[in-house]
This record gives C-alpha cells, structure tokens and sequence, in this order.
C-alpha cells in the first residue's frame, strides 16, 4: 500500500453538542461511537463493511444524547474505532503492520498493541484482521494528527473550562460492551471503571451505582474494564478532574449481530437520561 492512500474521514473528527449555558461541572464523551467510513477504507480492508463496524460503540452517543438539555457538553467522535482509536495513547503501534520501521519513541510494547488494538487497530474487536497490506507510518501519523489529536484537543478544553467554571469537573466516558465480555459474572449489565480507585473518588462511583442499580441494572466495577487511557489520563481527583468509564451491555438495547436498534433502545436511552438528571442536580 503506498503512502497517504487512505483518505481521511470526510466529516470533522468530533461533534460537539453544548447547551446554550452549561450549568453542570459534568462533561459526556463517546469517543467509540464514530460510523464514518471512508470508501477509500472499506476498500483496503479486507473485512465487510458490517465487520469493520464490530469495533463500534454503536448508537452510544445516541444514549446519551439527552446530556445537553440538562447543562452538560456531550463530545462524540465521528471517525471509527477500527480507524484510530482515542482511547490510547498517542502513539501505541504494533510494528508488525508497518513496511517501514518505526521510531524508537512509538509504544510497540503495551499490551493493548499486543492484543492488536493500538492507536491504529491491527484487529477489530471479533478479532479478525483489518487490512490487506501493510501500512506506512505516514498513514498512523495522518490519523493522529486529523483525529486523535482533535478529540483530545476538544476534550481537553472542555475539562480546562468546566473545571474553570465550576472548580470541579466530572467526564463520564460512555462506552459499551458486548455481551460476551469476560469476567462478567452472573449477566452483568455495567460495568463502572475508576481505574481502581484512582481516576475518580468512590462518592461519585457510589452515585452513578445506586443510580443505575436503582432502575435494576447489574453492576460491576473495573472487571474486565477499569478504565481505559481517558479514564487513566484525565482523572485527576486530587486536581479537580475526575474520570468514570461507562461500560453498558450492547444486548440491552441492540441487536450484536445486525447492529440494530432493539425496541427496547428507548427504554435504556430514557435510563440514561435519568442518569443524566441526577448527576447534573
């Protein structure tokens, strides 16, 4: 694959929706949600179309939608997951999908590179193999700049001007998990990460547990997921900044296989916007 063949993605790499005046010191974020797949990417992967979107948090933004009609940003990315991933770091690349080499400063050794789910995902999350050939670093550094960096640019800002605000700020980072995840004991519905303590302070776990469990979700907390680079990176009790992963069971609300809408996708995406309401009282 020669250089820069991929174009990027064709809408902007984030959408922001704001109320008129923020009024809670709470920020949403779905940074998995993206759909926008460029022709060019379908193209030089060797899945369909339909497979490539199993990376997806699908229609998560879309539970959460509500969050600005309470006085909180909800923050979305519009790229895919399987096309860069702003839940790494920067720069988590596996060498092995590169003709050329790396630099020495990449991160070729975490476990997430290894599992082939880096910055630029080797994988999708069924676990089948994404491209047909290799890709020059050129096309890791073009997504980071026109994706990566974007997200967390904006996010970034909106922490610095609801902490600014408010003296306080608290990200809820909405994902969601398939129903066969691991270490899920007994059909849990969320699963709540706080880095095991650290990103977030246990009041605020507390909260966001009673809540949920009080409409009859099961919930589980940092098992299998405590919280991913955002959670780890921007959860910062001590400083003002704290940082909860949200993890909600797809066959809640929709269909894994068809990657559609369930019936029921009203009824949780009300329960979300009870979720809403409380945190932002």
């Amino acid at each position: 694959m020669a250089d820069m063949d991929l174009p990027l993605p064709l809408a902007p790499a984030v959408a922001l929706r704001a109320p008129p005046v923020q009024t809670a010191p709470i920020v949403f974020a779905s940074p998995h949600s993206g759909r926008d797949y460029s022709a060019a990417f379908i193209a030089a992967a060797r899945l369909d179309p339909q497979t490539l979107r199993r990376s997806e948090d699908c229609f998560v933004e879309e539970l959460f939608a509500a969050a600005p009609s309470h006085g909180a940003p909800l923050l979305a990315a519009t790229f895919p997951r399987a096309w860069c991933d702003a839940n790494r770091e920067q720069w988590e690349l596996d060498p092995a999908m590169f003709a050329d080499r790396l630099p020495q400063w990449v991160n070729t050794a975490s476990a997430r590179v290894g599992a082939g789910l880096g910055t630029i995902a080797r994988i999708v999350a069924s676990g089948e193999t994404i491209y047909r050939d290799k890709l020059r670093f050129a096309e890791a550094e073009a997504r980071v700049r026109t994706c990566w960096l974007p997200y967390h640019e904006a996010l970034r800002e909106l922490i610095t001007a609801t902490r600014d605000r408010f003296g306080a700020c608290l990200l809820i980072d909405c994902h969601s998990m398939p129903a066969t995840a691991p270490g899920r004991a007994g059909g849990v519905d969320v699963v709540l990460g706080d880095a095991h303590g650290t990103a977030c302070t246990p009041q605020t776990v507390r909260l966001v547990q009673d809540a949920l469990e009080g409409m009859g979700y099961r919930v589980q907390r940092n098992d299998p997921y405590a919280g991913g680079y955002i959670t780890r990176h921007y959860g910062r009790p001590r400083d003002g900044v704290e940082a909860l992963q949200l993890e909600l069971s797809r066959n809640l609300y929709m269909d894994e296989r068809r990657l559609e809408r369930l019936p029921r996708f009203t009824e949780v995406q009300r329960d979300m916007t009870a979720l809403i309401a409380t945190l932002t009282r």
